[in-house]
């Protein structure tokens, strides 16, 4: 009787083990984030829509055009597109040689929710079609300006074929990729909720 016991317990252990696994618990992506607790970098939707908002509050033209999906396309709309750039590059420039920052400008990273595509499919199709594009999504992000006050930013973000992220800042001069941006719901998902956080690893 004892021999029996003795050889049931590490079946009994093992199957402990196995019963503590839900197979019906889908596992989070991991999301790594930067030191100030958002992601960075052109690996993710969001870490380009932060990419974006640190450009502008550390004034950064290079970092603005780094993020930026390149011009694409012709026609007007592109000679929009690339004079958009041109301008708030040189913008940046100008506030960041100034001694007092302007109240409006962003200060901080608030909030950031979980990357969603468009309700409607066409804008994916359509940029998949013309221009070789993987993905279309928007990111809101939250940000708290010089003063004081919390403003809340819908940025357009664009997947090419190599698998990068870049945002588009300027949607409206891609009326076909960006149909009913605007018209989307207020996002409610805070991306810590989708993906599983992880720090940077140390350089």
């Amino acid at each position: 009787m004892k021999f029996i016991q003795i050889v049931l317990l590490p079946f009994l252990a093992l199957s402990c083990c196995f019963a503590e696994e839900d197979p019906k618990v889908e596992k989070k992506p991991v999301m790594i984030v930067a030191e100030d607790g958002f992601p960075a970098g052109s690996a993710t939707a969001e870490g380009a829509a932060c990419d974006l908002a640190r450009a502008f509050m550390e004034k950064d033209a290079k970092l603005f055009l780094k993020t930026c999906i390149p011009p694409f396309g012709g026609g007007e709309n592109r000679k929009k597109y690339e004079a958009f750039l041109k301008k708030v590059a040189e913008g940046m420039e100008i506030e960041a040689n100034k001694k007092t920052p302007s109240a409006g400008g962003p200060k901080k990273l608030d909030k950031l929710f979980a990357a969603r595509h468009l309700s409607l499919n066409g804008p994916s199709s359509a940029g998949y079609a013309f221009h070789g594009f993987h993905d279309i999504m928007f990111v809101d992000v939250r940000v708290e300006l010089v003063s004081g006050k919390k403003h809340q930013n819908r940025t357009m973000v664009i997947k090419t074929k190599e698998g990068q992220w870049f945002v588009h800042p300027a949607p409206r001069t891609a009326g076909l990729l960006s149909t009913g941006l605007n018209d989307e719901d207020k996002s409610t998902i805070d991306f810590t909720e989708a993906y599983t956080v992880s720090p940077a690893k140390p350089k």
